[in-house]
């Protein structure tokens, strides 16, 4: 049997004596579409680390793709909230695209296929024709779907992305979030997200993250369904699908820590 894509368990971590994540549990199968949702300062981003391998629990276990996330970082796509960069570094886009393979030149260049690889990447982020342009002469929406190609580009088994849509207009995000879907069947996605209206058309399942987890599968054969409810002047909620009258409001419910949190 295929191990699932992440299997966190009882993750708990700190920076000193501050405790971010506590008591973190869950399980997400290959093939998800997971959005990441909770309140600035919940451990979001501290969470994607620690499945990239950036971090170490100091309780708990995280496999990632039925091993360390050490182990699996070559098989993992990312895209931070911003890509970092040096402005005077005479980067083309192509290149930087190609940094996402890095890790598979232990010796020489970039080849031939890195390249075409590169370009298929940024055609389809929407950047066909982009490649020799110098980098640090995009604006900040273009980079950002320039992070998305360089994370593609390794054809990678996890996508983890980290607020991917926040420096581009709403058409792209749309095309983006789009993208990532279509991704679904051939990777495993994890996006952090403020954006509930396209968690509710793309996601299969939702993470609530604010301190702990609590993870819920969405859609028609899931247990929960998103919906926008007048009762809550339209904003998005849990719908439980074997108890329609259990209603949990997103917004309430990212207020305060869940379950068991102290």
């Amino acid at each position: 049997m295929e191990a699932p894509a992440l299997d966190v368990r009882d993750v708990c971590f700190s920076y000193g004596s501050n405790e971010v994540l506590h008591n973190v549990s869950f399980e997400i199968p290959r093939g998800a579409v997971v959005a990441v949702i909770g309140p600035n300062g919940g451990g979001k981003t501290t969470l994607l680390r620690l499945l990239l391998g950036d971090l170490a629990p100091r309780f708990g276990e995280v496999r990632v793709l039925g091993g360390a996330p050490a182990a699996a970082r070559r098989r993992v796509g990312f895209v931070p909230q911003q890509i970092a960069f040096d402005p005077d570094f005479p980067a083309t886009v192509l290149e930087t695209v190609m940094l996402g393979r890095v890790a598979d030149r232990v010796f020489g260049g970039f080849s031939r296929a890195d390249r075409e690889a590169a370009r298929a990447a940024l055609a389809r982020v929407g950047l066909d024709g982009f490649g020799g342009r110098p980098f640090a002469a995009l604006s900040g929406g273009q980079r950002q779907r320039v992070a998305v190609a360089q994370a593609l580009v390794c054809d990678p088994e996890l996508l983890l992305l980290d607020e991917p849509t926040a420096n581009v207009d709403s058409k792209t995000e749309v095309e983006l979030h789009g993208l990532f879907a279509e991704l679904a069947g051939r990777a495993t996605v994890v996006i952090v997200s403020h954006n509930l209206s396209v968690v509710a058309a793309r996601a299969t399942h939702l993470l609530c993250v604010n301190r702990t987890a609590d993870l819920h599968r969405l859609g028609a054969d899931g247990e929960a369904r998103l919906e926008p409810l007048a009762a809550l002047g339209g904003a998005l909620a849990f719908v439980h699908t074997l108890h329609p009258d259990h209603v949990k409001a997103l917004r309430a419910a990212l207020d305060s820590p869940h379950h068991g949190a102290h």
